[in-house]
C-alpha cells in the first residue's frame, strides 16, 4: 500500500499523488480484469458478479494494498452480494436523481456523500441503508475535498486531450492511451479516498 506524504486526512494533493501511485502499481491486473469483463459482460448472472468485482472488489483490494488477481472479477464472493448491490444501486440512483431535479447541485452533493455506499456494502458487509448512512457520515466535512480530488485531474485530462487532438495521427494514439490511464487513475483515487475515510470502520 502506498503511503500518503501527509498526515491530514484527505489532503487534496497528497490524495491525488496516492491515487496515481495506487493506479500505477495495479495497472496490469486492472487492465486484464477490464478486458475480461468486456469479453464476458454478455453472460447473464456471471456479468453481475464481474461488474461488482470491477467496480468494488478491485478498488477495495487496492485500498488495502492487497494483490489483485488477474481474474479477480470472477471471484464467486461478488455474486453473493447481488441483491444488496441492486438494492443499493436503486436507492442511491433515486436519491441522486431527485437531488438533480432540485437544480443539480443537491444531486452532486448527495452523490459525493453516498460515494462510498457500494464499497461499504460489498467490502464491509453493511446493508444498503446502513451503508448509505455510514457513507454520509464518513464523507461529512470532506465533500469539497472529494470534489477537488476528482475535478483537478479531470481538468488536466481535458487539457491534454485537447493538446493531443492538435497532433496529426500520433494524437489519436496518445488520446487512447490517455483515456486508459485515466481509468487506472480513477481506480487509484477511489481506493485512496476509501482507504482514508473508512479507516477504523469495521
Amino acid at each position: 500500500m502506498s503511503d500518503l506524504a501527509v498526515t491530514q486526512k484527505l489532503e487534496v494533493v497528497g490524495t491525488i499523488k496516492d491515487g496515481l501511485a495506487i493506479g500505477t502499481k495495479n495497472l496490469v491486473p486492472i487492465l486484464v480484469n477490464v478486458i475480461l469483463w468486456t469479453l464476458t459482460f454478455w453472460i447473464p448472472y456471471l456479468n453481475v458478479g464481474t461488474t461488482i468485482g470491477l467496480m468494488v472488489g478491485i478498488v477495495s483490494k487496492a485500498a488495502r494494498g492487497e494483490t489483485i488477481e488477474m481474474t479477480e472479477i470472477f471471484d464467486s464472493k461478488y455474486r453473493k452480494y447481488m441483491g444488496e448491490f441492486f438494492l443499493a444501486f436503486g436507492l442511491v440512483g433515486v436519491g441522486v436523481g431527485v437531488g438533480y431535479v432540485f437544480a443539480i447541485i443537491p444531486g452532486i452533493i448527495i452523490s459525493l456523500a453516498w460515494s462510498l455506499t457500494f464499497l461499504l456494502v460489498i467490502d464491509k458487509g453493511k446493508n444498503p441503508m446502513e451503508a448509505i448512512a455510514l457513507s454520509n457520515q464518513c464523507t461529512y466535512g470532506y465533500k469539497g475535498k472529494i470534489f477537488l480530488i476528482y475535478f483537478l485531474p479531470m481538468i488536466a485530462f481535458y487539457i491534454l486531450l485537447f493538446i493531443f487532438t492538435l497532433i496529426p495521427v500520433l494524437g489519436i494514439l496518445l488520446n487512447i492511451a490517455l483515456v486508459f490511464l485515466l481509468g487506472f487513475f480513477i481506480v487509484g483515487l477511489n481506493a485512496s479516498i476509501y482507504k482514508q475515510l473508512t479507516e477504523g470502520v469495521a
